[in-house]
């Protein structure tokens, strides 16, 4: 199946080459960052309209999308030390408004908490929760090593080239026979729910979805969201450590969907008030992947930290 070229550009970050995708003039850059098994594809609804005021940057973690794979483990810290990497050497010039989503919100913190002179704002939608991830309950240790078992099924087609006839089949509509495939391939071992793990790509307009039915039918792409799963606990002891050391007058927003339970609720609202300059808000519809399922509130809340941290500036000179 042939990659459709990459819509950015790919910069060598010492050793692997990671893709960023920028659009949009202005001042603060505004960085883009997807959740686990997600990629600059998922920031197709909400990109272009932040763009319409400020530089827009979306990028591939290593592995994901257009990027290369990268050094395992992929912890928080070693993602968040390429991210830093690639905007020096893609010229994207601080200040940066970082927004993370899910997994993302972790680097997400981690970067503004390393680099507080290149960050201007934070905005975390749906963020992993350290707390959540660094001794997880059991319960959550079987999510682990089921997403880990998840995709070392899909590593496993995706050398044997069976991911690619299931990305045919899910292509042409027919969407029975492709899970059929998958199921008898894992020897029952996949069930629909682990389709969680991946952004729901119909929410998607057609041209942005066309290049996902070649990212999931890599190798790369099931290695390295592997090691993001499974190296999870030590990323969230990572940013339990040093992600709360952000500035405390840091413009920051945290999004919970309209779905979100009262702890999540709870967590996003503690979040926003490490900062003084923090805000919660809830999204108006939709679930876990704010992105595509309700962008408009994505859209106006990182438009009004763009406008907030230009009124700051202003304020200061």
């Amino acid at each position: 199946m042939k990659q459709e070229p990459p819509p950015g550009r790919l910069i060598d970050v010492g050793g692997h080459r990671l893709h960023v995708v920028c659009a949009g003039r202005g001042s603060p850059a505004v960085i883009f960052d997807a959740a686990l098994g997600a990629s600059s594809i998922s920031w197709s609804l909400v990109l272009p309209e932040v763009a319409r005021v400020t530089t827009a940057c979306a990028y591939d973690r290593a592995g994901m999308g257009w990027s290369d794979a990268g050094p395992l483990p992929r912890t928080a810290s070693r993602l968040e030390r390429e991210l830093h990497e690639l905007l020096a050497r893609s010229e994207v010039p601080p200040p940066y408004i970082l927004v993370g989503h899910s997994f993302g919100g972790l680097v997400a913190r981690l970067f503004a908490a390393r680099h507080h002179d290149e960050t201007a704002g934070l905005a975390l939608i749906e963020p992993a929760l350290p707390e959540d991830w660094a001794t997880p309950v059991e319960s959550d240790r079987k999510l682990i090593d089921r997403g880990v078992r998840v995709c070392r099924y899909g590593a496993a087609a995706a050398r044997f080239g069976i991911a690619r006839v299931v990305a045919k089949l899910a292509a042409l509509g027919a969407l029975a026979p492709a899970w059929a495939l998958v199921s008898l391939v894992s020897r029952g071992g996949l069930r629909r729910k682990d389709e969680l793990i991946l952004a729901p790509m119909w929410k998607l307009p057609p041209d942005a979805r066309r290049p996902l039915s070649h990212v999931w039918t890599q190798p790369r792409f099931f290695e390295s969201l592997g090691s993001q799963i499974e190296s999870i606990c030590d990323s969230a002891r990572e940013v339990a450590r040093e992600g709360s050391t952000f500035r405390p007058d840091l413009p920051l927003v945290t999004i919970s969907s309209a779905e979100a339970s009262e702890r999540r609720l709870q967590g996003d609202a503690a979040l926003a008030r490490l900062s003084a300059r923090g805000r919660h808000i809830v999204s108006t519809t939709g679930g876990h992947w704010v992105p595509l399922d309700d962008p408009r509130t994505i859209v106006d809340a990182v438009v009004g930290l763009v406008e907030e941290v230009r009124r700051l500036e202003r304020s200061s000179t």
